[in-house]
This record gives structure tokens, sequence and C-alpha cells, in this order.
């Protein structure tokens, strides 16, 4: 019974800092674009551009 005493204010500290942190990401704007982020993941940008990927791991086993 004498946790209750700790556990109860560790509890209600530890609820309104992640209520403070939610209300810092809707006020900075964190959820404006939501479908924004989906679309990036299917873009595949400029094919060929400035970045050579090779496929295979790059190392050629003998």
């Amino acid at each position: 019974m004498n946790t209750l005493i700790y556990l109860i204010p560790i509890a209600l500290f530890l609820g309104g800092l992640g209520l403070a942190a939610f209300l810092w990401s809707i006020r900075s704007g964190q959820y404006e674009d939501l479908d924004g982020a989906a679309w990036r993941v299917l873009d595949d940008g400029e094919a060929g551009s400035d970045a050579k990927v090779s496929v295979g791991g790059g190392a050629k086993r003998g």
C-alpha cells in the first residue's frame, strides 16, 4: 500500500508528460500532411540521377 504513494504521482506525471508532448506535436504541425509521407514512400524520385545502386551487394564472387 505504501508503494501507491510513489506510483500514483509518477503515473500522473508521465501521463501529463505524454499529454504535453501530444499537444506540442499538434501545435507544431506534425499532423498537417498525413498523406504526403505515404506518397513519398512510393515516389521513385529521379531515376539514375546522382545515386547509383549496384544490385547484388557490389562484391564479385569468383
